[in-house]
């Protein structure tokens, strides 16, 4: 007789605001029995997991793991094969730039049942927020996501930045405050005009949410001087001209 396993969801939170969970989401979270949670839910979101579920925090900040990714693919292997309902909490979407895409594979190779959970990604959520469409038909057609912080283990940057920057389109880069000035030289670097208007997004749909914006020659002084921290996300492109005229609007994040 073969080994009834629990199921593991893979689950996206979205940005920060609770209000853009998805009721999937919701739905998962308040029936769950272990969650395994990051940081970037945010403080909304952790304080609504039930008092039932036991929580274990594998958040990852710079420079400082709570817990490796092998060790978070152990507990989930362990808790699964326990009989366990479980759900990994990630902010934003579980497959974009959140690792989802290996967590699975390793679901998959253990013989556990696991579901997706898209949730709303910060890349777009956190622009809306401060007054910026990443797509704009005056502007631009085209964006592109790509992360800051790429694998350490990576022998050469899978980042194109020569192509990167004749790139006509927004460029929306996830993870990248601490390798903001590098990022800004290597598109100068390949010729993208300095005068470029870029926006660095603190917090993105949360009440503390704080925004900053300045060009390609000068984001990277602009945010040592705000003393910038993540999580933030970088928007470059045309589109961050709309901050100005659609900035004030007033979003209801209070809660």
């Amino acid at each position: 007789m073969s080994q009834k396993f629990g199921k593991v969801f893979l689950v996206g939170s979205g940005p920060g605001d609770p209000e853009l969970l998805t009721l999937k989401a919701r739905r998962l979270i308040d029936s769950a029995e272990v969650i395994i949670y990051d940081q970037l839910p945010g403080k909304a979101i952790l304080e609504s997991m039930p008092e039932s579920a036991e929580k274990i925090d594998a958040g990852k900040y710079a420079g400082k793991h709570t817990l490796s990714q092998g060790s978070i693919n152990e507990v989930l292997i362990e808790k699964a094969k326990a009989g366990k309902r479980v759900v990994r909490l990630k902010g934003g979407d579980p497959y974009i730039f959140g690792r989802g895409g290996e967590e699975a594979e390793v679901l998959v190779r253990e013989g556990i049942e696991f579901e997706i959970v898209p949730g709303i990604t910060s890349a777009i959520a956190a622009p809306a927020y401060a007054g910026i469409p990443v797509t704009h038909r005056e502007d631009t057609s085209m964006v592109t996501f790509i992360t800051g912080h790429e694998a350490p283990t990576k022998e050469e940057s899978g980042l194109d930045w020569e192509t990167l920057a004749k790139f006509q389109g927004t460029i929306v880069i996830l993870m990248g405050v601490k390798m903001l000035r590098r990022n800004c030289k290597a598109l100068l670097k390949f010729g993208k005009d300095p005068k470029t208007p870029v926006a660095l997004i603190e917090r993105g749909t949360r009440p503390d949410q704080r925004v900053t914006v300045g060009s390609l020659e000068n984001i990277a002084d602009l945010a040592e001087e705000r003393a910038v921290k993540a999580p933030a996300i970088t928007v470059i492109g045309k589109v961050v001209r709309l901050h100005e005229i659609l900035g004030e609007q007033l979003f209801d994040t209070e809660f």
